[in-house]
């Protein structure tokens, strides 16, 4: 099985080499976290607010067609110009074209974790034309020649101090400064020519609604207003799994939206597109991408709830302390794990098994996506399809066949006590994974059966 990638447990090694940055980096989520619980039990009707959201959500994925063709008409007839993409290439040309028409070198986009799945940013560059992210973390990240680490916090991996070098090289801010605020400030004043330089503007969509055919994007600094009202043309580049079915429910996700991803009420702009200003155009492209493949996947169609909030991330232990980038996919953690290998089996085997399955992550998921039992089907999915490790499938047939027989496993357990003691250098060793960041306990003089048919009296 030969993949694309450095496997996660390679990648996430390489980000263990430097510890204080673990420990700071799984200590700044898990403030995250803390954050949003504090948020979510100050609404007594939390849980409900899930449940409803959920629903909904389900309801969508069980209507989908119907929803999606109530768009695209209520779109067209608000002025909008609705492009279906397949995949993610036909999603590239189709933007590709339309920068086309309009002649341009360069462009600015906000957040959209759409087009980091479907690597659009080095696809234009390929044909002459450059994109600049006008998200603070995203422009961070780019002026770093690094994919996003986190779908809400993409810098998240960056400390200030090499924020603020980079912004010395890439902006000419002075030397050694890291300030937050300045650096903010100067960030401020490099996007504002972008935004009016610019005359075209790409934006994902948190949510579309089906009934009213207008597009919700969810910022935290504007930037997508800023993009899309001064552009003469606004590209909006989403997935189809976005719509929801009328208005009135965006006051379900927009309470759980903010919530889950920081800790906050609502984000600070909740932008509602429906029809385009005078002279302007407003391109929507629909993108299924192997949705359509997910949605048909009994065990694995409610992963196409997600909102992209990150907060599965945000509790991960696992993620926490192995960095966004060792899942080498634009979405990562949990929520990624279960969609990568939709994409592609062999290339993403080995994410699923990055969990500890301890079931967090369903826990404070704000559409009640069963993400770790997910997980743990992926796993049974890859095995059977022959995309894991031999030595892997060699070894859970060997648990299998001693965990089925119970004398053989309590032969074996003695026998593995009796090594332990006697040769300890046999598992506490470099080719043990597990010696590797632990130490071994000391191996126990019975088993638990014994002492259980010992004491039980």
């Amino acid at each position: 099985m030969e993949q694309k990638h450095k496997e996660h447990s390679v990648l996430a090694e390489a980000f263990n080499n430097n510890e204080p940055r673990v420990n700071w980096h799984d200590e700044t989520l898990w403030w995250v976290r803390q954050k949003r619980d504090k948020m979510a039990w100050t609404l007594p009707e939390w849980e409900e607010l899930r449940e409803a959201a959920s629903q909904i959500k389900h309801n969508v994925l069980g209507n989908l067609h119907d929803y999606l063709l109530a768009f695209e008409k209520n779109a067209i007839a608000n002025g909008a110009v609705v492009h279906w993409a397949a995949d993610a290439a036909e999603h590239n040309r189709i933007v590709l074209q339309l920068l086309q028409q309009q002649g341009v070198k360069r462009i600015v986009k906000s957040k959209s974790m759409l087009t980091e799945e479907c690597h659009l940013n080095p696809y234009l560059a390929e044909h002459g034309i450059e994109v600049v992210d006008t998200d603070l973390g995203e422009r961070i990240v780019q002026l770093a020649k690094e994919p996003p680490s986190h779908i809400v916090l993409p810098c998240i991996h960056k400390k200030k101090e090499e924020i603020g070098d980079l912004f010395h090289e890439h902006l000419g801010t002075p030397a050694g400064n890291a300030d937050p605020k300045f650096l903010t400030a100067a960030a401020r004043l490099h996007l504002r020519k972008e935004f009016i330089q610019s005359r075209v503007a790409i934006t994902g969509v948190n949510f579309a609604v089906a009934e009213t055919g207008e597009m919700v994007v969810c910022t935290n600094e504007g930037n997508a207003d800023m993009g899309a009202h001064l552009a003469d043309v606004h590209i909006a580049c989403m997935g189809i799994e976005k719509i929801i079915p009328e208005r009135k429910h965006l006051g379900v996700f927009l309470r759980l939206l903010a919530r889950s991803a920081t800790g906050q009420p609502i984000t600070t702009y909740s932008s509602h597109f429906r029809k385009p200003k005078a002279g302007q155009q407003v391109h929507i492209v629909l993108v299924d991408n192997g949705r359509s493949r997910q949605l048909g996947r009994e065990d694995f169609r409610n992963s196409l709830k997600c909102i992209r909030c990150g907060a599965c991330m945000n509790t991960c232990p696992v993620y926490r302390r192995s960095g966004g980038h060792s899942y080498h996919n634009a979405i990562a953690g949990p929520i990624g794990s279960i969609l990568a290998p939709n994409l592609d089996m062999k290339d993403y085997a080995d994410l699923p098994f990055a969990s500890t399955l301890c079931g967090s992550c369903s826990n404070v998921c704000p559409v009640k996506i069963d993400i770790h039992q997910q997980l743990y089907k992926w796993r049974q999915v890859l095995t059977k399809e022959g995309h894991t490790k031999k030595t892997k499938a060699a070894g859970m047939h060997a648990m299998n066949i001693v965990l089925s027989k119970p004398g053989l496993y309590k032969t074996a357990g003695g026998v593995g006590r009796w090594v332990m003691r006697t040769f300890p250098a046999v598992v506490n060793n470099g080719m043990n994974p597990w010696y590797k960041q632990r130490e071994m306990p000391e191996a126990p003089k019975q088993s638990f059966a014994d002492w259980y048919k010992k004491n039980r009296q």
